[in-house]
């Protein structure tokens, strides 16, 4: 095993905590697993060491540093899962656009797609295994290196997120560039929606053909767009992708769960828990009582607590977790934060939260 070049996707070490796929799949661990969303980020001092100077694309192109990246939290916190460190854009650089990631400003892409016909500079059909390959050979060495502690979620971009991405060149708070191909050429835009999902679909097969062994779909950009929009240009590709993947992974004799992430797509959650997702993934603008009662029981739920309540102090985290636990229940139920973690957190409040989840999530289903 000491030269990574050639750690193989087998004979991985035994899973010793399985309450994240229990619960994925609807059962009632013995407590309520937890991870967090960029639980693997630069609120944490080793995190920022190893990043310290690199090209932000280069260390995701690195193996052994996202392997690092990726275990850090762990020796830290007793999470339940661990989420491979890596990036939704490495979809868009595989299909050849370039992609910086700038200092204060975030991704940036050097030249964005304007007009129908730039949609010809893209690479359609992507070879996986060859563009990003690195990403594979991150998921199995960390599996091997994990030692079965905790399962490993890979993940990915879903196509609008990375549409409007491509079109924006970057952040946006409206992106109407984006938005304005929907209603100026939305027939052009199935059209990078259907790349964008045919990549997708390869990618989450080879990752967990790589040993990942549950899969989020990230539709960070849902809430920009309104029922209808989402309805048309979002929720059929969500769909399409679990269920693809699904049928590919059935014929290798695989399965493992999908989680389904449309942030701010509070209008869709009955449409969401019947995507052939086993998990929808809340933010905190929804009740956790209320989503219970929409999803109908037809999924597992993740979420949602504010990521901002971490910088509450301990004691009233202990309190706001108390009472989101309660709202979920504690049934196919995985606890996670609403978005992702801040780099200006204090991995203590981090510590207090998931040994709340723990804590709390005992007491309740001994009191059952």
């Amino acid at each position: 095993m000491s030269n990574n070049d050639f750690i193989l996707p087998k004979d991985f070490p035994e899973l010793k905590n399985d309450t994240f796929l229990r619960a994925a799949r609807g059962e009632e661990p013995e407590h309520v697993p937890v991870w967090c969303m960029r639980q693997a980020g630069r609120y944490l001092p080793e995190f920022r060491e190893i990043r310290a100077g690199k090209d932000f694309f280069d260390t995701c192109r690195s193996p052994e540093n996202c392997c690092e990246l990726t275990l850090q939290p762990l020796r830290r916190f007793p999470f339940d899962a661990s989420i491979i460190f890596s990036d939704i854009l490495v979809i868009p650089q595989a299909m050849g656009m370039e992609v910086q990631m700038l200092t204060g400003k975030g991704p940036t892409f050097t030249d964005p797609l304007k007009e129908p016909e730039d949609l010809q500079r893209l690479q359609a059909k992507v070879d996986v295994n060859k563009e990003l390959d690195y990403v594979f050979k991150a998921i199995t060495l960390t599996r091997h290196k994990i030692e079965g502690k905790v399962p490993l979620i890979g993940f990915t971009g879903a196509p609008w997120t990375l549409m409007s991405y491509m079109i924006e060149g970057g952040g946006s708070t409206t992106h109407s560039k984006a938005k304005r191909w929907l209603y100026r050429h939305p027939d052009s835009s199935h059209m990078l929606l259907r790349m964008l999902a045919d990549v997708i679909v390869e990618y989450l097969v080879g990752q967990v053909a790589a040993g990942a062994q549950a899969l989020q779909v990230f539709e960070s950009h849902a809430g920009i767009l309104g029922p209808v929009e989402f309805r048309e240009f979002s929720l059929p590709y969500l769909r399409d992708i679990a269920r693809r993947v699904k049928d590919r992974l059935k014929e290798k004799g695989q399965d493992v769960p999908m989680i389904v992430f449309a942030k701010d797509a509070h209008y869709a959650l009955e449409e969401l828990s019947e995507s052939h997702y086993e998990v929808v993934s809340l933010d905190w603008t929804i009740d956790p009582r209320s989503a219970r009662e929409r999803t109908g029981g037809k999924v597992s739920l993740q979420g949602n607590m504010d990521p901002c309540a971490l910088y509450a102090p301990k004691e009233q985290i202990s309190d706001i977790v108390r009472k989101m636990l309660e709202g979920f229940g504690t049934r196919g139920y995985i606890a996670n934060l609403g978005h992702g973690l801040y780099p200006d957190m204090d991995p203590e409040n981090v510590g207090a939260f998931v040994d709340a989840v723990h804590q709390h999530s005992k007491l309740l289903i001994k009191q059952k």
